[in-house]
């Protein structure tokens, strides 16, 4: 039993109380609750320029990140409110796919006493949506994931991620790149809140296909895993509503509790996920920050909507969406190759 005395953190004007900071939460790591809470204390500045204005679900992990623990079981995704949020929590309404809606956490800028807040709730990853308030139906970001299939590694990932950025420049974009604190790679594109979740999805699919035909035995826009081989998937379901990736400067349920850390382009071929942990990324914030004026950029989605279009014109159509989306227009069957041969 844990019978430690709270911990009280100051940010912001507002005190949080962070009850049992000694129960040890990523026990390889050797961190706490409390090392948890300070860390977010000390990325708070960074953090909220991933987070604030955007809503952002939770993943809470109450009893820590224990070996055999699972997210469904152990782990879960808080896409509300809290109960008992305190009053400066910022919030918004959200709608999901079904078309039901949820008021959830979207933190303010001016309020960083919210990050720590949420670790005291047990939040290990923020996860922000691709939208700022009040344009809540109207992305602001086009991110794309890159996610290394068995076979593949972190280097795979990193080598995509960096012909997708010479791509974006032929688009006449800037882009920004981030470790996932996992084995993959997130680059990030501001765009203007002109398009739908539907069309900036189909932007991603046109950047994702463009890849995969310059390089067809190293990348794969397959979402059946038995088609990807030892290939790097571009997650392009990423853009679909409701999906969110872990925002820049979150912790990871991961052993040495990683972090999903920006990086320069430059930097990007040497470093490796293990390099940004709870302990060391607080040590590297007095470097200029590689994602600085990223919010004061929006770029045309147009170019890739063009791509997309011509792929149309050439017979490709729309891939499938998750499983737990309502049937959407255009969309093929979503059966996997070799069911749908059983079947047919």
């Amino acid at each position: 039993m844990t019978t430690s005395s709270p911990l009280t953190i100051e940010l912001g004007g507002r005190s949080v109380r962070v009850s049992s900071p000694d129960r040890v939460v990523f026990p390889a790591a050797g961190a706490t609750k409390g090392d948890v809470a300070e860390y977010y204390e000390t990325v708070a500045t960074r953090l909220l320029t991933a987070v604030g204005r955007r809503p952002t679900t939770l993943e809470r992990w109450p009893k820590g990140v224990h070996p055999g623990m699972t997210l469904g079981e152990d782990g879960f995704y808080s896409k509300r409110v809290p109960r008992g949020a305190p009053d400066w929590v910022g919030t918004a309404e959200i709608t999901f796919p079904s078309g039901r809606t949820a008021v959830e956490v979207c933190p303010s800028p001016d309020e960083p006493a919210t990050v720590v807040w949420a670790a005291q709730m047990g939040t290990i990853t923020f996860h922000p949506w691709p939208v700022r308030t009040p344009e809540v139906d109207l992305p602001d970001q086009l991110r794309l994931d890159f996610d290394p299939a068995p076979g593949c590694d972190f280097a795979d990932a990193s080598r995509t991620a960096l012909a997708a950025r010479d791509l974006l420049t032929e688009l006449g974009w800037q882009s920004y790149v981030k470790t996932s604190g996992g084995r993959g790679v997130h680059v990030f594109v501001p765009i203007a809140a002109r398009w739908s979740f539907v069309q900036v999805r189909h932007a991603v699919i046109a950047i994702a296909r463009e890849l995969e035909r310059r390089d067809p035995s190293g990348v794969t826009t397959s979402w059946w895993k038995e088609e990807r081989g030892e290939r790097v998937f571009i997650d392009f379901n990423q853009a679909a509503r409701d999906r969110t990736m872990a925002s820049a400067y979150s912790l990871r349920a991961r052993p040495l509790a990683t972090v999903s850390m920006p990086v320069s382009w430059d930097d990007l071929p040497h470093v490796r996920p293990d390099d940004f942990t709870l302990r060391t990324v607080p040590e590297l914030l007095g470097a200029p920050d590689p994602w600085l004026g990223m919010l004061d950029q929006a770029f045309d989605l147009s170019p890739a909507l063009q791509m997309w279009e011509r792929d149309l014109a050439s017979g490709l159509g729309d891939l499938p969406y998750p499983p737990d989306y309502p049937k959407m227009p255009g969309e093929p069957r979503r059966v996997a190759p070799s069911r749908r041969k059983r079947d047919d």
